[in-house]
This record gives C-alpha cells, sequence and structure tokens, in this order.
C-alpha cells in the first residue's frame, strides 16, 4: 500500500557547487557537489583536495588527505544548508594500505574525526576499499545523506 496525496507538492531539487575546485570543474566534468531536495541533502563523493594547489593534487600523508576530505565534504554540506551533524548516512571509499585490507590510518582517522565533526551522533556507515578513486593520488572519497531543518536554506 501506498500513500496518495494529489494536494502535495513534491519539493523540487535544488543543485550546489562548491566555491574553489567545485566551480572551476562544473564545466568539464558536469556535476554539482551537493543536491537538496526538502529537507533531504546528498553530497556527491569529495576527496581530500585543497583549493590552494592545482587540482588534482592530494596531500603526501594520508591521515592530512582525510582530514582535508572531512573538510571538504563539510563545505558541500554548507552550501545546501546542512552540517555534519546532521548527517545520517556515510559512504567511504579507500584505497587500501596494503592488499586485502584498508589500514589501520583509515579506520582510526575517520572515527576521530567523525567524533570531531559530530560528537555523540552515530549515522550508518559504509566503508569500502576500492582499487582507485577518480583523480590520480586519491586515496580516500566521502559521500554523505543528511536531513537539516528548512529554515536554514
Amino acid at each position: 500500500m501506498h500513500e496518495v496525496n494529489e494536494n502535495t507538492v513534491q519539493p523540487q531539487p535544488r543543485f550546489f557547487v562548491t566555491p574553489g575546485h567545485g566551480e572551476r570543474l562544473l564545466p568539464e566534468m558536469r556535476y554539482s557537489q551537493a543536491v537538496r531536495v526538502g529537507d533531504r541533502v546528498e553530497i556527491s563523493g569529495q576527496g581530500g583536495w585543497a583549493d590552494d594547489l592545482p587540482f588534482p593534487t592530494f596531500p603526501e600523508d594520508l591521515e592530512a588527505e582525510i582530514v582535508q576530505t572531512f573538510e571538504n565534504v563539510g563545505k558541500a554540506l554548507a552550501g545546501a544548508g546542512a552540517t555534519w551533524r546532521d548527517v545520517i548516512s556515510v559512504e567511504s571509499y579507500h584505497v587500501p594500505e596494503t592488499p586485502g585490507f584498508i589500514g589501520e590510518t583509515h579506520g582510526r582517522v575517520m572515527v576521530e574525526q567523525f567524533r570531531k565533526h559530530m560528537g555523540d551522533r552515530a549515522p550508518i556507515w559504509t566503508e569500502l576499499g576500492v582499487p582507485a578513486l577518480g583523480a590520480p593520488g586519491m586515496r580516500v572519497e566521502i559521500k554523505v545523506t543528511a536531513i537539516a531543518k528548512s529554515s536554514r536554506v
């Protein structure tokens, strides 16, 4: 059974592009960093790039790359009126440190960043090891879904 309510107006998707690399890559890559439909916000996978370096440039240190990835996720969320504290689902993709195991650094730093950005909030999380990501040298990518208050945007 499903609900039918002809008087309900469906919210329209609103797309957001983050300043910096998001704006520069939009004409070439043809994607947005976030979409908001009503209170639901989804972001495309974000990596550990820094806007002050040419794309794609990632930190040599894996921990620094993961930290920067969390910062970039925060920027994408903010553009659509959400924060890390609104996140309900996280999907993270990792190029393993060694064959067959994502690695201690990936898991440890991810959990440290969850605590830093979300406090006691514990969204669902899927962590996947992959052979490669969307840019040379990229070792982590994070995609999230959030439910944010309508008044923020």
